[in-house]
């Protein structure tokens, strides 16, 4: 039977309606969030040195502020490296990477709380959230959200990557664009005897912006949340997912990032390796304040 032309017109707005509706209320959603933007939010995100059964009494192996503003729809990474040294709150000038340990010591869960406070001191910016996870902890989060692509820039080899039990092996990233399990992106950014310390920071740049571009699809946030839940500390919830996705969903591959490196170092009359905060405190303030 021949469907009447107005029928058939009817049926095509219907279906109209229905595909766009929801593209509709996603830029309608946006044009809010525009309009009335959460405030900047900067988190402090910690790797520890430490695996299952050890608690959280360990040197933290990387240091990555992620800094968002969602009024300009901007991500931003800063890397610390593990061997420079700040002033931390009771303690004096200190590695930034035992300050963790320190905390810890003081009280139990008080190593991210204590980080956190010697960054804002010494960096001049507020610390809102914190993250902290070990080994299993990466590897869970990675695999939860099912892999990370990563672009290897060039061919990394390592034959004195650790092992678990305390020896080595051999190690040996291509490079191009390729896939990660948690255990293979954990490796990628811990290793680092083909350079250096900032080169993995580099790394572990690269690994953080393609978590979060995951993290930024809703479809991963149970598995993602039952991950942290197991192997995870942090103070943020399911909330904070909502108000932060729309910039890293539409800076994905994009986010801006520094590595305070060799030119970004000073050193204190002492010799003390510090930040050069006088080189990397206008970007801080542009993008973490």
């Amino acid at each position: 039977m021949k469907i009447p032309d107005r029928l058939r017109k009817n049926k095509l707005l219907v279906l109209a309606i229905i595909l766009l509706t929801p593209v509709f209320l996603c830029g309608l959603t946006l044009v809010v969030y525009l309009i009335f933007p959460p405030p900047q939010i900067n988190i402090l995100v910690m790797g520890v040195d430490s695996r299952e059964g050890e608690g959280w009494l360990a040197r933290a192996d990387s240091i990555i502020l992620v800094g968002i503003k969602p009024s300009q729809l901007r991500v931003s990474l800063l890397s610390i490296p593990r061997d420079l040294s700040v002033d931390t709150p009771g303690y004096g000038m200190q590695r930034i990477n035992t300050v963790n340990m320190l905390g810890e010591t003081e009280d139990v869960g008080r190593g991210s709380t204590l980080l956190a406070e010697a960054i804002e001191q010494n960096f001049g910016i507020g610390i809102d959230k914190t993250v902290r996870l070990n080994f299993n902890g990466f590897v869970e989060l990675i695999d939860a959200v099912g892999g990370i692509t990563i672009d290897v820039e060039r061919a990394i080899v390592d034959d004195l990557y650790p092992t678990t039990d305390g020896g080595v092996m051999s190690i040996r990233f291509e490079s191009g664009l390729q896939y990660m399990d948690g255990e293979r992106a954990l490796i990628y950014a811990r290793t680092r005897h083909s350079d250096d310390d900032y080169r993995r920071a580099e790394r572990q740049q690269q690994v953080v912006s393609a978590l979060l571009g995951k993290l930024a699809n809703p479809a991963y946030w149970p598995a993602a949340l039952s991950a942290l839940n197991r192997s995870v500390e942090t103070n943020m919830n399911v909330f904070d997912m909502l108000r932060l996705a729309p910039p890293i969903i539409l800076n994905r591959g994009r986010f801006e990032q520094l590595v305070i490196d060799r030119d970004k170092i000073s050193a204190t009359a002492e010799g003390v390796a510090i930040p050069d905060y006088q080189q990397i405190t206008p970007w801080l303030i542009e993008r973490f304040n």
